[in-house]
């Protein structure tokens, strides 16, 4: 790993273990500022309107995509007349941490900004469905594995210095697996991107190896639909669901493809449809037990 990168690395993985998230703490002040306004019986044009804000910036704090300077925040809730001392001091540390550099900041340049939001909202969220047609999904990737998948993938003329980049942050996204209260993960994988030679064979073994491991962990379940099922509705687009321990945050769809796309809040009704879709794969698969079965069987022939 090149020097520049390795430090980082580890200074954003010290970062992810001495505070929480920015976009947790975001999302948490961006709750409270609209419960606030709720009591206060005020819309969002006549804050605007009060303020001296456009109606954009108020509409940015309350669905948490922008931080919130501290004076910002006080001015707010002198508005919505919150006198608790103890609440205001509360709200300005959300949000000045909400403010603070994260790990994946320092990446900015070298993905796109659909994928960094995506990385902002994996790291708060508190369960997670996955489900992947053609590859192994990101948090379950060997580095050897990303490095092939990445390299291979790769836009001609792009440098190696990128690549590396891109490899750290696939890697450095593993590390919610390993945290104090990492999340539920439920992995759903079509057996093409378990059988797909992907790069050198000796990547094989190892890879396997790793999804195993994971399948054994309490919070994670990988199930694996198999090329019996035929064709089904999940062929054509890998997707992730993100829900958040906070029951007013809005789940998070995340289609990864060509063009990615983010979706939330309004398009409620199109996330419900792809949890159905989630739901309907399931019951094509192999199951946990079957899965893990299948996996070890897949090990043994490889070994």
């Amino acid at each position: 790993m090149p020097g520049c990168i390795a430090e980082l690395v580890n200074k954003g993985l010290d970062a992810m273990s001495d505070r929480p998230s920015p976009t947790v703490q975001r999302r948490r002040l961006r709750t409270e500022l609209r419960r606030a306004r709720s009591h206060a019986h005020l819309t969002q044009e006549q804050v605007a309107d009060a303020m001296d804000w456009s109606l954009s910036k108020i509409i940015r704090i309350e669905t948490g995509s922008v931080g919130v300077a501290t004076n910002d925040v006080r001015a707010l809730l002198s508005l919505y007349e919150v006198t608790d001392q103890d609440k205001v001091r509360e709200l300005t540390e959300l949000a000045r941490a909400s403010r603070q550099t994260s790990w994946w900041s320092k990446y900015r340049e070298s993905i796109s900004s659909q994928y960094l939001q995506y990385i902002q909202y994996e790291e708060a969220a508190a369960e997670q469905r996955i489900y992947d047609p053609l590859l192994l999904p990101g948090l379950v990737q060997t580095r050897d594995y990303a490095r092939a998948i990445i390299t291979h993938l790769a836009d001609s003329g792009v440098t190696q210095e990128l690549i590396d980049s891109r490899v750290e942050i696939r890697i450095t996204r593993q590390q919610l697996l390993d945290g104090p209260h990492p999340p539920t993960l439920r992995f759903l994988i079509d057996e093409s991107a378990i059988r797909r030679l992907v790069g050198e064979k000796a990547i094989a073994p190892r890879q396997l190896a790793r999804l195993i491991e994971l399948a054994g962990r309490p919070n994670i379940t990988i199930e694996i639909i198999p090329f019996s099922a035929g064709l089904h509705a999940g062929m054509l687009e890998p997707f992730s669901i993100l829900e958040f321990p906070d029951p007013e945050d809005s789940d998070v769809l995340y289609i990864e493809g060509s063009r990615e796309s983010i979706l939330s809040h309004d398009e409620a009704d199109v996330i419900s449809g792809y949890r159905e879709v989630f739901n309907d794969l399931r019951s094509i698969s192999l199951g946990a037990r079957g899965s893990r079965e299948y996996l070890q069987q897949l090990n043994e022939e490889l070994s």
